[in-house]
């Protein structure tokens, strides 16, 4: 999984992390602190994308999810990441959740945005210069959000 992690962390253009995290470090974050990981083969068995997903908050706001995704840079605009973000969507239904919530997609993340705003996802807020992208400085960040159960008939 490190071998797909690496240089999306080590680019610092999309998610949060330091961009010198370590793989020990990567493991923990991407998985032991995740409520479910799923990752993604191809026919020969390489792995092309990977999904993290937990509790966007603690207690009483554990009922929204959260994930993160990563998609492999050679497999990419091949629908790997959409399926993932479906597949995420059902699993956090599985597991209880009542929402999911992205809280810094990054605004120059044009194909990820368009991915989860396709698959359902409403922007919610903007963050203004809330992310400091490697290449391009303070860029803003979006927070994203998609219900998972009808709302009750008032």
């Amino acid at each position: 999984m490190w071998a797909l992690l690496e240089p999306v962390f080590r680019a610092g253009e999309t998610f949060p992390h330091d961009p010198a995290i370590t793989e020990a470090e990567a493991q923990v974050v991407w998985v032991e602190q995740s409520q479910a990981v799923m990752v993604a083969l191809d026919a020969a068995g390489a792995v092309v994308g990977t999904y993290y997903l937990r509790p966007n908050s603690l207690a009483l706001g554990a009922h929204v999810a959260n994930a993160g995704y990563v998609v492999a840079e050679p497999c990419r605009r091949q629908g790997i990441g959409s399926r993932l973000c479906q597949h995420s969507l059902q699993a956090a239904r599985r597991l209880g959740f009542r929402a999911m919530q992205f809280n810094l997609v990054v605004s120059t993340n044009t194909a990820g945005l368009r991915c989860w705003q396709r698959n359902g996802f409403q922007v919610v807020g903007t963050l203004p210069g809330a992310f400091r992208h490697r290449q391009l400085g303070y860029v803003d960040a979006l927070v994203m959000v998609q219900g998972l159960v009808e709302s009750p008939i008032p």
